[in-house]
């Protein structure tokens, strides 16, 4: 029976067999069964997902996964854009496994550290740009965000500019799920469900060119006049109001939009000429996704604040960060009290999975292939293969992450009306066809595994092409 047609109804708990950890394997309609009576999922529409079913996921190799039903799968967005190393690397799990029985678990309150976050601190004071010498941690990219909005105030606090309280940031950005990452972010849909948003946080319009540019500018013109949007909102709240401005270095949830030459240096200059914070949102971009270990060196901009997440771990246990520039943390640190923290901050077997993964990519030299090897033969098999196809009107992106924009009329960048029906027709095909692909509105996303090899980037490709092309053929385009 195919994933797309089988049919769940709603099952009452009551009469479920227990769940139990140490129970056999359960078959595929008992799994559904059990997850439809207790689980809500992430962004879902939990009516229409039970009753078609959810796929159960069991194991995962490499760049592969498979359900409960035998289909071998090809990752195509490495989990949720995480799975850096790729799955089953034995390092990572032996580092949680010895870690668990030496310090499963203390805090680091009460003035007191373990060696796992030491080390993991020095190591990434050695990976990230030299300016960055001193690391937050939480658990993920959404409390790294809020993070960021502590740490903000706070310096302005110590510089005695407590009137600097506003962050900008732009319209179809992605910044977690939490009140205030999901006030940072510019999603309007996300928006609508939280009545209690964050103050002092505003947009500024997205670097969108194939969405949203008008009439015959340039990528270059278009990217620089949405930057100088920066500089007009911050002289309409004024400079002495605002503190920060933050912004994914290319929007991952957004599309994998990459913004022109143009975008960045523009505003890191504004952002200088103003006396304000420029925070790099490098959860996705981070830990060698485009080629370079962090994704603002791929636009050669240079932040004050970073927030990190995802690759740090490669998604195999939650952890995240807030890397400070040496100014923003001298001030922390000389001024007193930091009163913010999580529980896990700095977890220690977090800590040492983190670190296990990320000698994992410095001494197997994964980002470097990705940079000369690996990304430029995925990017260039994307545009190869998509030339002039009759529904694609850009691809964008860099290293390991793409984005191909659907259109009705490729050549005047005509967007289909109903984009967000027509990119889950072809998320759909791509699913049935054993590749994870993802869709954004009509933008289908690729974020595979670092550690991919040729063989399998043909094989996404081809498999992409295939659910693209019946894309099309439903539509009646050819």
């Amino acid at each position: 029976m195919s994933y797309r047609t089988e049919e769940v109804a709603y099952v009452q708990p009551a009469v479920l067999p227990a769940a139990n950890a140490q129970a056999t394997q359960r078959s595929t309609a008992e799994y559904r069964a059990l997850d439809a009576a207790h689980h809500i999922h992430p962004f879902s529409d939990m009516g229409s997902l039970n009753r078609a079913g959810s796929r159960v996921i069991v194991k995962a190799q490499g760049v592969y996964l498979w359900d409960s039903e035998g289909n071998k799968i090809i990752d195509g967005m490495a989990g949720l854009w995480c799975v850096n190393v790729g799955y089953g690397r034995k390092e990572l799990a032996d580092a949680a496994y010895r870690q668990m029985q030496e310090l499963p678990f203390y805090n680091t309150f009460f003035k007191t550290t373990h060696p796992p976050v030491i080390e993991l601190s020095a190591l990434l004071a050695e990976l990230t740009p030299e300016p960055f010498n001193h690391f937050f941690y939480c658990n993920s990219g959404s409390e790294g965000n809020d993070t960021v909005l502590r740490i903000v105030h706070q310096y302005w606090a110590t510089q005695g500019k407590q009137s600097k309280k506003v962050v900008i940031s732009r319209r179809n950005g992605y910044h977690g799920s939490t009140i205030a990452g999901g006030t940072l972010g510019g999603m309007g849909y996300m928006h609508e469900q939280m009545p209690s948003k964050v103050e002092n946080i505003v947009h500024i319009d997205q670097p969108y060119f194939f969405g949203e540019a008008e009439g015959n500018l340039t990528p270059e013109e278009f990217a620089l006049a949405r930057a100088q949007q920066l500089e007009a909102k911050i002289l309409e709240i004024g400079a002495d109001n605002v503190a920060a401005f933050i912004g994914e270095p290319f929007q991952g949830a957004g599309g994998v939009i990459f913004p022109a030459s143009t975008y960045w240096p523009e505003i890191q200059r504004i952002c200088r000429k103003y006396d304000i914070l420029l925070v790099a949102d490098e959860v996705i971009g981070g830990f060698g996704r485009t080629g370079e270990w962090f994704a603002h060196q791929y636009f050669g901009f240079e932040p004050d604040l970073i927030t990190l997440a995802k690759g740090l771990t490669s998604g195999y246990i939650p952890m995240g960060a807030v890397g400070l520039h040496d100014r923003v943390a001298k001030a922390i640190i000389e001024h007193g009290d930091f009163n913010h923290g999580l529980t896990y901050s700095g977890h220690p077997v977090a800590a040492a999975v983190a670190l296990a993964n990320l000698k994992l990519l410095r001494d197997e030299k994964i980002v470097e292939r990705v940079k000369t090897d690996t990304g430029p033969y995925f990017q260039k098999k994307l545009r190869d293969t998509f030339a002039n196809h009759p529904i694609i009107g850009e691809i964008s992106g860099a290293g390991l992450v793409a984005g191909l924009q659907l259109a009705a009329d490729p050549k005047t960048r005509k967007r289909f009306a109903n984009g967000g029906d027509v990119g889950t027709i072809c998320r759909d095909f791509c699913f049935n066809g054993n590749l994870i692909m993802r869709a954004t509105g009509d933008r289908m996303l690729l974020s595979p595994p670092l550690v991919i090899n040729k063989l399998e980037i043909d094989e996404i490709v081809s498999k992409a092409k295939k659910a693209i092309d019946a894309t099309a053929q439903q539509l009646g385009i050819s």
